[in-house]
């Protein structure tokens, strides 16, 4: 079972909705699919059309009061959605008085294992924190979500070298690094795109998510573009995105327990 998750440092970078879309598509492409929503605003769980309400979610999940497959919910064909509350936020908070919090998500997620070929982790923009230390921790990849704007490239050496210290020596998912609203109008965005291909090189995916006016009405309807402009450019580079990473499948040098029980 390959888990995703997709960080950065910072809000603003598309890495929702970049989520969001990737589960979609590789749902699309025949893969069973777990979205699962690590930040406490929530907004991967509403970019879906999912009002969790009073339902079971991952903060009960993470601590110990629900088996994970209480609080998923069906999103799509091939998609299942793992949903957050604000009440994440307590997690957070009652982390500190806990014995290796970073390590609750991997447990919750391994009854999954044999359901669902693909997990999808949308991180929280704290990149310190325990959430994202979670994803880090459970994945097998870690996505890195550049944005094509001012600073980027310094932005996301930076989130590098934090998830490196946050996982010290437990070693590193493999790392991807994914270029998102991108305007090819721009020269400064096309120089931009060349500098990251030539500082990340094989790490960099050939694809660039490109800004789209459907791609933000997706979002705000809460249905995947794939499903709501399925002809749309969005709808296209997420579908070449997902094959990229189905054609990825250079197993990673550490593999967490996920992929050593599929032997």
């Amino acid at each position: 079972m390959r888990t995703y998750a997709l960080a950065n440092q910072k809000g603003g970078c598309g890495k929702t909705t970049t989520a969001i879309h990737l589960a979609a598509a590789l749902a699309v492409r025949g893969e069973r699919v777990l979205l699962v929503d690590l930040d406490p605003q929530g907004h991967a769980t509403l970019g879906v059309g999912c009002h969790v309400g009073r339902s079971t979610s991952l903060v009960e999940v993470l601590f110990g009061e629900a088996e994970a497959s209480a609080a998923i919910r069906p999103v799509a064909p091939g998609l299942d959605l793992l949903p957050a509350t604000l009440g994440l936020a307590e997690f957070e908070e009652a982390s500190v008085h806990s014995l290796a919090p970073e390590q609750a998500l991997t447990g919750s997620l391994r009854p999954l294992i044999g359901r669902y070929d693909r997990v999808v982790l949308d991180c929280p923009p704290r990149a310190d924190g325990v959430l994202t230390a979670n994803a880090l921790r459970a994945a097998t990849h870690l996505l890195l979500v550049v944005e094509t704007g001012s600073f980027a490239l310094q932005g996301a050496l930076r989130a590098r070298a934090i998830f490196e210290d946050l996982l010290g020596l437990g070693g590193m998912p493999t790392l991807r690094v994914l270029a998102t609203m991108f305007d090819r109008r721009l020269r400064f965005a096309r120089d931009l795109l060349v500098a990251m291909h030539a500082r990340f090189g094989p790490e960099m995916y050939d694809t660039a998510i490109r800004t789209s006016v459907s791609l933000r009405e997706a979002v705000a309807s809460g249905t995947p573009v794939l499903h709501s402009a399925p002809r749309s450019r969005s709808a296209q580079d997420f579908l070449a995105l997902a094959d990229e990473v189905l054609a990825d499948e250079i197993e990673p040098a550490d593999a967490p327990l996920f992929l050593s029980l599929e032997a």
